[in-house]
């Protein structure tokens, strides 16, 4: 099961990397950048590199100890999320501050922060769950998380601070707190947010775009729009590598959110259910792992990191299918982006910790 995951993980990866190759160097032709052809591809692999190597400090610590130390990593964490927020410290792109440039190196704080917070809430929970639950208690126990989610939606990174709540919520309904504290407040402050939300004018105007993207063709409905046209020209087998139009300027930045529609493209309807099946296979094998954990705690991460993945591919495909309005989220192990990258090698590491714990339950288990 580890080699498959591994195999799943890393075919992701190198199709990605194809992927990658064949828009940003149509990119550099058409635009005509001073830069190499393959400078995208050997900053991915790279940071894939580097990823590699987290993955390994992560498979040494192992999942308790990253559990234990991530009051102080949630902290640190935290501080860094502050420095993006800082003019002259955080580097602004379209409008966000989402990044921290050191030494030449960039990284986004909040893709990391997806694996701290869980890792805390759990780690708290463990140590609460001892005792009666009060709210007090409850809210000792979301206050700092609540505070990271904030933060990030000041960025803003909706998209991210979306993914680490609803995988709070996840986690209350693994951990059986009671509903009364987090489900039924919940309800009341959506009802609330979605009134609010209804009156202002950005946020219909964005919901008018996501339903009718052709209203704002020059706008926010561009790329939207674009990505339609690139997934259906695909057809069955697709144009081929390579040989997609939309990368030609008419799909922006598309090795980024929008790199699955330049796939769809190339490779047609035979590849996005090839990319489907790797996806799939993913999650079986994590959900596998997690209900397979030799303890609560790695139960409860094993589930949280499988929920992280799978849920931002969920997102993602359903970004560039049309189903979904844009979250800013990109596809895990495919599309361009450092800090992503890095942070998922790192999940996946702790996945394959959980199923090394114990090997002889997956045998019974497929006996």
């Amino acid at each position: 099961m580890r080699f498959f995951l591994v195999i799943c993980v890393a075919a992701l990866f190198m199709i990605g990397i194809v992927t990658i190759f064949s828009t940003t160097s149509a990119e550099v032709l058409d635009h005509d950048l001073d830069r190499s052809f393959s400078y995208a591809v050997l900053k991915q692999l790279y940071y894939g590199l580097t990823g590699l190597i987290l993955g390994g400090i992560v498979w040494k610590v192992g999942y308790r100890r990253f559990l234990q130390y991530s009051p102080a990593l949630l902290y640190f964490s935290l501080f860094l999320l502050i420095l993006t927020l800082i003019p002259g410290i955080g580097r602004e792109v379209n409008g966000s501050r989402r990044w921290l440039a050191l030494m030449g190196f960039s990284f986004q704080p909040s893709e990391f922060v997806k694996y701290v917070v869980p890792a805390y809430f759990i780690h708290r929970f463990l140590i609460l769950d001892e005792l009666p639950w009060t709210f007090w208690k409850f809210l000792r126990l979301i206050s700092l998380p609540l505070l990271a989610v904030l933060l990030i939606l000041v960025e803003p990174n909706n998209g991210t601070a979306a993914v680490v709540g609803i995988t709070m919520l996840l986690l209350c309904l693994l951990m059986r707190l009671p509903a009364k504290y987090w489900a039924f407040p919940l309800i009341g402050f959506s009802l609330l947010g979605a009134v609010f939300a209804s009156q202002l004018p950005y946020v219909t105007a964005r919901l008018n775009v996501y339903l009718h993207p052709e209203l704002d063709i020059r706008g926010k409905g561009h790329q939207p729009h674009q990505a339609k046209i690139a997934a259906g020209s695909g057809g069955m087998l697709g144009r081929g590598p390579g040989n997609s139009l939309q990368k030609l300027s008419y799909l922006p930045e598309a090795q980024n959110d929008y790199i699955a529609a330049i796939y769809a493209e190339e490779f047609g309807f035979i590849g996005v259910i090839i990319l489907l099946a790797l996806y799939a296979a993913i999650a079986y094998i994590g959900f596998h792992a997690a209900l397979h954990a030799v303890d609560r705690a790695g139960f409860y991460f094993g589930g949280a990191i499988l929920f992280l993945i799978c849920f931002q591919a969920f997102l993602n495909l359903g970004v560039v299918s049309g189903l979904l309005p844009s979250t800013g989220l990109n596809l895990p192990f495919f599309s361009q982006g450092g800090s992503s990258l890095m942070a998922n090698l790192a999940g996946i590491s702790f996945l394959l910790q959980l199923i090394r714990e114990d090997p002889m339950r997956w045998v019974n288990s497929e006996c």
